[in-house]
C-alpha cells in the first residue's frame, strides 16, 4: 500500500529533544561519546578517571554518570541507533583428502562474522546527514560553458544510467530508486610484533552518496564482514594446490552467503525510508568493487599477471584485445580444458565465482579504478622510481650511484620530512610525487624526466573531482606521451617488459571515468583509511585476544 501523492515526509524520529535514551541525560551521553569515540580511552584509564570523578562528588552525595567501564560499555550497547547485530556462519573443507598425514586446514572450521548488508544499506539510506548530498537517480551533467559533458559523482556515470534503463524494462519497477551497492575488501595487519594478526574486512557503500561523502568517511562506508583467513604450514601454503583452491573458493562462497539478503531487492523493489523523510521503492544492484590487483585477481578468477578487465595476453598486455565478460568466461569454461583456460585466457576454470548468484552483474565490468595501488604505489613507486634507481646503478659505479641517490634524498628532504626510499607509505608516495621530478633532474636523461612528467600529468588529471570531455582528451594525450617516452627505459635495458598489470590499467581509465564518474570516489585509499577506524583502533583498545568473536559481540 502506497501513501497518497503529495503526502508530507514522515519525521525520522518521534523522540523529543530531551530524550537521550538509553542515557539518562546529555552529560551521560557526552561522557560516553568522549570516552569511546573522541578520546578512545582504554578501559583501565576509564576506571581511573571515573574513580577520581567519584571521589570529588562523594562529599556532595553525588556520583559520576557511570560506575566503571563495564557500566559505560553496557549502556553504549543499549544504544538503539547502533550498528546492525553481528551474525556468523561456519565453513569447512568437504572435498577429498589424503588417508594419512592430513593437512591441518582440512580439519579446521572457519567462522565468518558479518552484518546483514541489506540492513546496513537501509541505515545509510535513512541517514539524514546525506539528504542534501544524495543522488536519487542517474543523471548526465553538462557544463553551462559550451554544453560539455562532465563526470563527477558516481551517478553521473554511464553505468548507473544504463542500469536504470535495464531496470525500467520491468513495468513494476517504474518510479523505483536505483541503489548501487559498492563493495570493497582488503586484508590488513594490526600487529606484526604480537603474532602477525591479520584481518580480512569487507566494506559496503552506496553509489547514491556524493564522492566527497564517501571519501570523508561519514559512515557512508561501513564494515559488513570479517572474512576467514585459512592458515597452514609453509610447506602446504606454497605447494598444496587444494589449499590454494580452497582459499579462493572460501572467499567466493562467503561473499555469496553474506550478500544473499540483497538478492530479492535486485529483481523486485523494496520500500526504504530515506534521509529526507520520504519512503521510496528501491532496486538494488551490485556496483563497482574496490580492490587492489591481488584482490582483483581473486574476484575475477584469473591468473596473476593477466588483466581482470580485458583479454590481453600476459605476455603483451598492451596488445589490443576484447573485453572480458562473465558470459564469455562461462562458454570457455564449458568448452575448454583447465590447462587451456589457464594458458590461453588466464582463467582459473575450477572456481565458482560469487557473481554466479547475481546474474545481473558482471565482475569484469565492475572492477573499480584504483588510484592508490595502480598509479601512486604501482606505476610511480614500484615501477618508475625503481627504474630510476636501477638505471643509476647500471650506468654508474656503485659508489657514484649511492652518492647520487643520497643527493636525490637530500633534495627531497629539503622540501619534505623524508625517511628514505625504504620506508614509503601511501601518503609518502603522494607527497613525493610533487617533488620527485625536480629531485631527479640533472641526474637522469631528459627522456626519463619527460616520462615522469607525462605520467604525473596523467595522474593529477584523473584525480580531478570534476572531469570534462576536454579533461579526457588531456588524459589521453598524457598517456600517449607516457607510452612514447617510457620506451627509453627499454632501450637502455633498464626494463625488459611493460606487461605490468597495474601499469596496463592506465589505458582503461578513460572508459572507467565514463562508466563510474571521477575515480577519486572509488579509490582503495577509502577502504585503507577505514581500516584504521573499523579494525586497527578497536583492536588496540581490545584485550588483543586472538578470537575475533571476543571483540565484536
Amino acid at each position: 500500500m502506497f501513501l497518497p501523492p503529495g503526502s508530507p515526509p514522515k519525521p525520522l524520529s518521534d523522540k523529543s529533544s530531551s530524550d537521550w535514551t538509553p542515557y539518562q541525560n546529555r552529560i551521560e551521553f557526552e561522557t560516553a561519546e568522549f570516552f569511546f569515540v573522541e578520546n578512545q580511552t582504554p578501559a583501565a584509564q576509564v576506571n581511573k578517571l571515573l574513580d577520581l570523578w567519584a571521589s570529588t562528588l562523594k562529599k556532595h552525595d553525588d556520583k559520576p554518570p557511570f560506575a566503571d567501564c563495564r557500566d559505560l560499555y553496557k549502556t553504549i550497547d543499549k544504544t538503539p541507533l547502533g550498528d546492525v547485530k553481528w551474525q556468523s556462519f561456519s565453513v569447512h573443507y568437504n572435498g577429498e583428502g589424503p588417508d594419512t598425514d592430513v593437512p591441518p586446514w582440512m580439519d579446521q572450521v572457519f567462522k565468518v562474522w558479518y552484518h546483514d548488508p541489506q540492513e546496513v544499506i537501509c541505515n545509510m539510506l535513512a541517514n539524514a546527514d546525506y539528504a542534501k548530498e544524495f543522488d536519487y537517480r542517474p543523471y548526465r551533467e553538462f557544463s553551462t560553458d559550451g554544453d560539455e559533458r562532465q563526470w563527477k559523482d558516481f551517478m553521473s556515470g554511464d553505468w548507473a544510467w544504463d542500469q536504470a534503463d535495464i531496470i525500467s524494462e520491468d513495468p513494476e519497477s517504474h518510479r523505483s530508486t536505483f541503489v548501487p551497492v559498492v563493495l570493497g575488501s582488503d586484508k590488513t595487519t594490526v600487529s606484526v610484533a604480537t603474532g602477525n594478526n591479520e584481518y580480512y574486512p569487507l566494506y559496503v557503500s552506496i553509489g547514491n552518496v556524493c564522492n566527497n561523502v564517501r571519501r570523508a568517511h561519514r559512515n557512508a562506508v561501513s564494515i559488513i564482514a570479517f572474512l576467514a583467513i585459512p592458515k597452514t604450514t609453509k610447506e602446504h601454503a606454497t605447494s598444496d594446490v587444494k589449499f590454494r583452491k580452497f582459499c579462493r573458493q572460501l572467499f567466493h562462497c562467503s561473499l555469496s552467503k553474506i550478500l544473499e539478503t540483497l538478492r530479492p531487492g535486485i529483481t523486485k523493489y523494496e520500500v526504504a525510508h530515506f534521509g529526507d523523510g520520504h519512503f521510496r521503492c528501491v532496486i538494488y544492484g551490485l556496483g563497482p568493487y574496490i580492490a587492489d590487483y591481488e584482490e582483483q585477481v581473486l574476484l575475477t578468477c584469473i591468473v596473476c599477471g593477466w588483466c581482470p578487465r580485458c583479454l590481453s595476453s600476459h605476455v603483451n598486455l598492451d596488445e589490443p584485445a576484447g573485453w572480458r565478460c562473465c558470459h564469455h568466461t562461462d562458454v570457455l569454461v564449458e568448452e575448454g580444458t583447465l590447462d587451456a583456460l589457464w594458458d590461453e585466457y588466464g582463467i582459473v576454470g575450477d572456481l565458482v565465482p560469487f557473481m554466479n548468484d547475481f546474474a545481473q552483474a558482471d565482475i569484469h565490468e565492475l572492477i573499480a579504478p584504483d588510484i592508490l595501488h595502480q598509479l601512486i604505489k604501482g606505476t610511480f613507486k614500484d615501477h618508475l622510481v625503481d627504474w630510476i634507481e636501477k638505471y643509476l646503478y647500471q650506468t654508474h659505479s656503485k659508489k657514484d650511484a649511492e652518492r647520487i641517490m643520497d643527493n636525490i634524498d637530500r633534495r627531497i628532504a629539503a622540501v619534505l620530512a623524508f625517511a628514505g626510499f625504504k620506508q614509503w607509505t601511501g601518503d609518502d608516495s603522494k607527497a613525493l610525487m610533487k617533488v620527485y621530478l625536480s629531485a631527479i633532474e640533472g641526474y637522469v636523461p631528459v627522456d626519463m624526466v619527460r616520462t615522469f612528467r607525462a605520467f604525473l600529468e596523467f595522474c593529477y588529471l584523473v584525480q580531478h573531482s570534476i572531469i570534462t570531455e576536454k579533461t579526457l582528451e588531456q588524459i589521453h594525450e598524457a598517456l600517449d606521451r607516457f607510452y612514447q617516452y617510457r620506451k627509453f627505459f627499454e632501450a637502455l635495458d633498464v626494463v625488459s617488459t611493460f606487461s605490468l598489470p597495474r601499469q596496463h590499467s592506465l589505458q582503461h581509465y578513460i572508459l572507467l571515468i565514463r562508466l563510474f564518474g571521477a575515480p577519486n570516489g572509488l579509490c582503495s585509499s577509502i577502504t585503507e583509511v577505514k581500516h584504521i577506524k573499523a579494525v586497527k583502533e578497536p583492536w588496540r583498545r581490545s584485550s588483543h585476544l586472538p578470537t575475533l568473536s571476543f571483540r565484536i559481540i
